[in-house]
């Protein structure tokens, strides 16, 4: 992050005044090795990233899920302008709660070329459990 984007992050620390339960913030390094491959070359297309960023959080209370998600939306659009405007694709939930947009974007121009070879050998989609990409055939 930038010294001149820094002040407008602090400024949106206070909304974090209302999580209820645990939360981390990770940032990942990422870049030498990983940007040398080029993004179409194997699944993972954020090869230009220089890191990957995330927030974790958990609370026990079902009246506190609306505050909670509500401010993991909020950071995630704060963020946003700071990211690749995708998301790593493990750091996204299952197709069914989620959708598949985001799966598909965060494979980027090689998700063409992955539904090929799922279509090839997983026609019938066994392996759906997890960040899907589904078979067109």
């Amino acid at each position: 992050m930038s010294q001149t984007r820094r002040p407008a992050a602090r400024s949106s620390l206070p909304m974090w005044r209302d999580v209820q339960g645990r939360w981390a913030r990770t940032m990942e390094k990422l870049g030498n090795a990983i940007n040398r491959v080029d993004a179409t070359a194997t699944a993972f297309s954020h090869r230009g990233a220089l890191c990957e960023w995330g927030c974790l959080s958990s609370w026990l209370e079902l009246a506190a899920d609306d505050v909670n998600i509500r401010w993991k939306r909020e950071l995630s659009e704060m963020m946003r302008p700071f990211t690749t405007g995708s998301d790593y694709v493990n750091q996204i939930g299952l197709e069914t709660d989620e959708g598949s947009d985001r799966i598909k974007a965060a494979y980027g121009a090689n998700y063409e070329r992955l539904v090929a070879v799922k279509n090839k050998y997983d026609p019938t989609n066994l392996f759906r459990h997890n960040q899907n990409i589904r078979p067109t055939v």
